[in-house]
């Protein structure tokens, strides 16, 4: 194994080593993954540190320092994040820490506002896991979805925004002219105005078997878990934009990549589509769903089924990428502001939220187009309404 790197201990069936894998994956961490059950070495490692208990995850890291079974902040405290707001009061509070929120606080923090972003994981969204960027202005040769991140990150930080990574909002709320915002670590801040641009979770097929094989063999992120299927044959499900990158991002080191999408083409841009059309080892299967699931602990085979004919086939990939778009994270506002039917945030023209003083922007956000550079428009909308908000004394 290399030097330098996290060394992650765990097992195909842990919950919170998926969890762990995914944090690290999310923030960019490098890290090693071994599995117990498979490498007796590793698994005499993780009896040896815990006592002759196999508790996992256990990891290792380059200083020689272990942590067992961590919680996110824990992993956010000892990766050097900060996970806890320094002060009781801020003029602007963002949940959610994309590139609506970065946006938003950066606009606003070169107006003198003290400004705090709350992130559930890692800083830069969705954004910060795209492999690569080709469309955003100012970058006439692209971007990876991780310096972009790392950029709105450190600009923001020059301009004095406080940033909170691993710590999730709980609930918000008003009383009198102030907002306040509740943390699940427990602690509770005031706000002049509230953002929230809590983006969306990868949405899942609901097929029999998904659940079960999360994190072990069916995965949500090729950014993430895409590494650990170097030189082997993987499934991509899903026709769209983020389908067609995320192959061609496992196309640098697998075998093979199939993409399936159900309809009759894909709907991702002509540019995405022309360099995946292009590529020796991504192949494509049109009117094609996954149907079930199977294996033992981990996935071992893909039930596909022809939209068109009702025929099914069994598939054995070693990995399956499940890239079909994404649901708001908008469950826990349910009665606190208006969601239309979907669940996605309603706002006014002013991007302002049934609640005074809270404002919405970005994927979350009714209407909105899920699209980066207007997702970053919105946050600079935001901002200035937030502004004229503040200045009324409202």
């Amino acid at each position: 194994m290399g030097e330098g790197v996290i060394r992650v201990y765990g097992t195909a069936w842990c919950g919170d080593c998926k969890r762990t894998k995914r944090f690290l994956g999310e923030n960019r961490v490098p890290f090693e993954y071994v599995d117990i059950d498979e490498d007796e070495r590793g698994a005499r490692l993780v009896e040896e540190t815990n006592h002759g208990n196999r508790s996992v995850p256990t990891l290792v890291f380059p200083d020689g320092s272990v942590l067992v079974e961590p919680s996110n902040a824990d992993l956010a405290e000892k990766l050097g994040l900060q996970t806890r707001p320094s002060r009781a009061r801020y003029d602007l509070v963002t949940v959610g820490g994309g590139p609506a929120a970065l946006t938003a606080a950066i606009y606003a923090a070169r107006e003198g506002m003290a400004a705090l972003v709350v992130e559930r994981s890692a800083l830069g969204g969705q954004a910060g896991l795209t492999e690569r960027i080709d469309n955003f202005p100012g970058f006439p040769d692209g971007v990876s979805g991780g310096e972009f991140a790392d950029r709105l990150a450190e600009q923001c930080r020059r301009h004095g925004v406080e940033l909170l990574s691993a710590s999730r909002v709980s609930a918000i709320g008003s009383e009198g002219c102030t907002r306040w915002v509740a943390l699940s670590g427990g602690n509770k801040v005031e706000a002049g105005a509230i953002l929230l641009a809590p983006g969306g979770s990868y949405r899942r097929l609901g097929v029999p078997g998904e659940r079960d094989f999360a994190g072990a063999g069916v995965h949500y992120c090729a950014t993430c878990d895409g590494p650990f299927y170097k030189g082997r044959d993987v499934l991509v499900v899903g026709g769209g934009n983020s389908a067609v990158e995320e192959a061609l991002f496992l196309a640098k080191f697998v075998r093979q990549v199939t993409v399936v999408t159900r309809g009759p083409r894909l709907r991702a841009t002509k540019v995405a589509q022309e360099r995946a059309l292009g590529n020796p080892r991504i192949q494509f299967r049109f009117e094609t769903t996954v149907a079930e699931f199977h294996g033992h602990r981990r996935m071992a085979s893909v039930l596909l089924r022809n939209t068109r004919t009702g025929d099914t086939e069994e598939a054995s990939p070693a990995g399956v990428f499940v890239l079909i778009g994404q649901e708001p994270n908008t469950g826990w506002l349910k009665g606190q502001v208006a969601l239309d039917e979907r669940g996605f945030i309603v706002t006014d023209g002013s991007l302002q939220t049934s609640l005074g003083g809270v404002f919405a922007a970005g994927d979350a956000r009714a209407g909105s187009t899920k699209q980066l550079v207007v997702a970053a428009g919105e946050g600079a909308m935001a901002a200035l309404a937030i502004r004229h908000y503040l200045s009324e004394g409202a």
